[in-house]
Parts: C-alpha cells; structure tokens; sequence
C-alpha cells in the first residue's frame, strides 16, 4: 500500500516488544518476526457453528493424530451437535480409542457455591480419563486467577493440509451451542434470571489454517510440558492420589514442522497471550514474570486507530484498561468507539453484580468523557425481548487490525490470568483488511437483522435462521446489504437508528410490528457513594485484579 499501513511491523508486536525472553512461540519466525503468514482464518460465530465444525474435525480423525485442547469450563454432557452420542466427551472418548493421541489442559476452577464450576470439570477430566484421553486438572494459576485460554489444535499425521486450530471465547460446556437466533442452548448455564431459562449467548472462535497451527500448539506444548505441580494446595493434591488422578503429564510426541502456507492464503497471524507474574519463585518457566502480549497488541494498535474501532466485549471493566481508549479518543477527533456489551452481568447476587457494574460504570464514563457522542455502547436482545449475553472477545480498528481471543478489556484479562488471542491482517483487501472488514460487517449484519441472501434462495439463507452463511455468500453481496456500513460514521448511524427505533417501540408498548434490529443502548447507572464505598475495594481486588510485578505496578506499564 502507498500509505504503508498495510505492514506488519506497524501494527503486531515484535519479538522484542513481546517482552518474553522465555517463550518458544516465535522460535521458528526469521529476525524480529513474531507472526506467520501464509494463513487462513475464518470466524466462526455463535457456539452451534463452532461445535458442528469441531465434531466434524474430531470425526475425521484417525490413528497417529493429535489432539490438543484447553478449557475454562468443560460439561462432559455438552452436545456438539443434535445428534447422540455428540457429547465433547464420547468424541473425543471415541478418537482416543481410534488411536488418536487426546490430550487436555482444564482449569481446575474454584468452588461452585462462587459461581464457578470445580465439581463440572473435575467430572470432565475423570470421564476423559476413564476413556483413555489424557485431561489433566490445570491449577498453575496466580492466587484467585484462572485459565482462561480456549483452543483447541488438530494435527492430522500424514495429512497436514488439515491441520487446524481454533481460538477464541467458546468453552466446550453449556449454554454456549446458541445460534444467531438467539433462543439459547437446551443445555443451560444458570445464570442471572434476567436472561430466562436458556440464556441467549453470543461468542466467537477462529478457525485457522496455515503455519499459525504450529504457533497454537506451542502455546499448548509450554503449558503442558510445565515441570510445576498441577496444584499447590496439599489438601488437593491429597485428594488427587486417593482419587487416583493423574498428576504427572506424559511425554508429548515431538512437534510436527508448520504446516505450509494456505494456497492463496493472505492472513498473517499474530498470538497474543497473557500469564501472570506468579512472584515466589514460582513462575511459569515459558514467562518469567509473565507475559502481557494481549494489553501490548492493544495497546501498539490503538495508538495507530483513527476513524473506528468496534468492540463485542464480556467485561468492558477497568477504568486502566479504558485509559488507553480514551488517550486515542482525544488524539484523534475523527475517531469514533462501538461498544457491544451485556445488558448485565451473568450473575444477580449483590457481591458479584454490583462491583461489576461500578467496574463498567467508571470505565464507560472515562469513554464518554475522552469522546462524547463519538462513543456508543449498546447490549443486545433476542426477538422475544430478553437479553443476550455478550461472550465474544472481538476488537476490529479501522478495519485493519482484527482479533478473536479469551481476554476481555479489563485488567484481569491484561494481566492476571491466562489468556490467548489471535490477531489478524489480511494483505487481500487493498485499502483495507479484507477478513477485519468482513468480520465488522457480518457481526453489524446480525444486529440490524439484515438478511445476508436474496429472498428466493432456496431454504431462506438469512444468518438469523441458519446460523451459517451459504457457501456462495461473497463480499460483493456482503457489501451489497452493509453499504450504508461500510463508512464508520454510517455504521454508526445506523446502530444508533436501530436502538432508538426499538427503544421507541418497547416505550410504546410494543404496538404494531417490532422494528428490525436487537441494539439497546446500555442503561445508565446511579451509584451512591456508600455503594461505591463497599464496592469499589471488592472490585479491584477480587474482579480485576493485577497480575502485574510491583514496578509495572507503580509505572502503570504493562
């Protein structure tokens, strides 16, 4: 490109500016390279797409393959699919008796009276196990942290051009496998009852082919091949012998080379990762310190955005971590930030709904205070008016720099817990990155409610009923439907007219045909200062702690 956005080096993180001496994930890019090229990416959104992929990549393995896969939360009964016998567990029970070599990291997790799911994952490793996989219970975390990663990396022996990795925000357990009709998953989550009784849920994952596949599985190889107990609880490990866990994981086969380039593959790809610094001594081996690749990536790209940068986040949180958005809103007035957020947090009770909200509330505020009216945050609902829960982890700026990962914009997420991202550039588009402006447009297209085909194609291929675009759906017709999207300023005209034409309906009593679109601007909260006194202390320390050393710390550095 003549203007020179298009390089690499201008948007990704060098190998230097990752800031991890340790890690081998870059060990096979020449110089100062800390990216692959030659890939291709494709999102996948909404749960029920990735999984009907997922069983159908776990099907067609066979003996001498690899699997790979880390969890934050793992349901052993989770369908894949609608068909029986499509569990996580009999499929990949089924591939390890195929002879495929299965092996999983998953979080051990607090306890559930927290809202969090120890007993479900335990009940995961132990079926996985009982089949043969390997599934160990993965507790090297920093105090009250987690593993947040989501992967999944096939190796197909003697077959590489099928390779294939998927990162993102969709854990192999309930209430994910939603489609864009948003109804929910059969098999729920509780949640807050807000949500109904199967809570709608949005997410994302990226399917990846290319030499990325080798760069994933290097994340999984380091965590694997950790010497450090899988637990330092004594009372856990305890427990773990006399239930005859294992605790000791086996060897990996040595790593496959990359796989080649993708024919025709224009995505250059860039893993993004947090660890904690874990102090004592205990550090990870493969990031002394940590590593906080994820608010570096951000952070290097947010000072090149200029017209758009578009947000589907969990946790818009921390007031830190909104700084970095604000430092670019008031240096660029061109600038223009769309938020898509949860209605509220998935939980009721008071301790865990209010700090978050305080959390949101102060980190929105600082938005709005750096951009005014060029800051837009909204939630989403299904057709019969309940919220959806926004899982995803997308950021897309200026339709160049896009990622789909497990972190979220908060401080936990940039610092504290593991997390993994995968960063895309697509060389395809010109002025533009293809795969970014692809992705913006088709996320928009299910929030307006745009139908992405015409109406006489056979079977109707609106993306609100199938929940996959169809094999012939191009840019151009892509382009077609979103053209009044396509600018920044009129995607966010056109958000902005969706919510206010809902919100008048709903004010109207839902009188007449419910106007297109599932935008709701966020409600305003009012928070006291006795609330924000109990609130706020709970908040920092218990939901978006900081993972950094202290002289990061005290620098305000990452």
């Amino acid at each position: 490109m003549s203007d020179g956005r298009m390089s690499p080096d201008d948007w990704l993180l060098t190998k230097s500016e990752r800031g991890n001496a340790q890690t081998t994930i870059d060990d096979v890019h020449p110089g100062q390279q800390a990216w692959s090229v030659g890939n291709h990416v494709r999102p996948l959104v909404h749960g029920a797409s990735y999984f009907a992929e997922l069983a159908d990549c776990i099907a067609g393995t066979r003996a001498g393959d690899l699997i790979l896969f880390t969890d934050w939360r793992g349901d052993p009964d989770e369908r894949l699919t609608d068909e029986p016998g499509s569990t996580m567990v009999a499929l990949l029970g089924a591939a390890d008796r195929r002879g495929v070599d299965v092996r999983g990291l998953i979080w051990r997790s607090h306890w559930d009276k927290f809202s969090f799911s120890g007993a479900e994952n335990r009940q995961t490793g132990e079926q996985l196990q009982a089949d043969g996989a390997e599934a160990l219970l993965d507790m090297r975390v920093r105090t009250g942290g987690s593993h947040h990663q989501k992967l999944v990396v096939i190796r197909y022996a003697g077959r590489p051009d099928r390779d294939i990795a998927f990162v993102g925000g969709i854990d192999l357990c309930h209430s994910r496998r939603d489609d864009p009709r948003h109804e929910g998953d059969p098999q729920a989550q509780s949640m807050a009852k807000a949500y109904g009784p199967t809570p709608a849920w949005h997410d994302i994952q990226a399917a990846i082919s290319g030499p990325a596949v080798y760069d994933v599985e290097t994340v999984f190889r380091e965590r694997w091949t950790d010497p450090t107990p899988l637990s330092r609880s004594p009372v856990r490990r305890l427990r773990d012998r006399l239930s005859g866990d294992d605790l000791s994981p086996d060897p990996l086969p040595v790593q496959a080379p990359p796989p080649k380039p993708v024919p025709g593959g224009t995505h250059t790809v860039q893993l993004l990762r947090t660890y904690p610094n874990l102090r004592h001594g205990r550090d990870y081996p493969f990031a002394r310190g940590g590593e906080r690749s994820v608010a570096r990536g951000y952070s290097k790209a947010l000072a090149r955005a200029e017209r758009l940068i578009y947000i589907e986040d969990q946790y818009l949180w921390s007031p830190e971590i909104a700084a970095t958005f604000a430092d670019a809103l008031r240096s660029k007035p061109e600038l223009r930030v769309i938020a898509v957020l949860p209605h509220l947090p998935d939980q009721s009770g008071a301790l865990s709904r209010v700090p978050q909200e305080l959390g949101r509330h102060d980190a929105v505020s600082r938005l709005i205070e750096a951009g005014g009216d060029r800051v837009a945050v909204y939630g989403l609902e299904n057709h019969r008016g309940l919220p959806v829960y926004v899982h995803a982890k997308v950021c897309v700026i200026d339709d160049w720099w896009a990622t789909i990962g497990s972190d979220n914009f908060n401080r936990r997420s940039w610092t504290h817990d593991s997390e993994l991202s995968a960063v895309v550039l697509d060389s395809a588009g010109g002025d533009h990155s293809t795969y970014a402006r692809r992705l913006r447009l088709t996320l928009a297209a299910e929030h307006l409610d745009r139908r992405l085909g015409p109406d006489d194609y056979p079977g109707d291929i609106s993306v609100l009923e199938t929940g996959r675009a169809p094999a012939d759906l191009d840019d151009r017709l892509l382009l077609d439907v979103m053209a009044d999207c396509v600018a920044p300023e009129g995607m966010f005209e056109a958000f902005s007219s969706a919510a206010a034409a809902l919100q008048a309906w709903r004010d109207n009593d839902c009188r007449g045909d419910r106007p297109p679109g599932r935008l709701r601007t966020l409600r305003k909260l009012t928070i006291s200062a006795l609330t924000r006194a109990w609130a706020l202390p709970m908040y920092r320390v218990v939901h978006d702690p900081d993972g950094r050393p202290r002289p990061l710390r005290r620098r305000h550095a990452f």
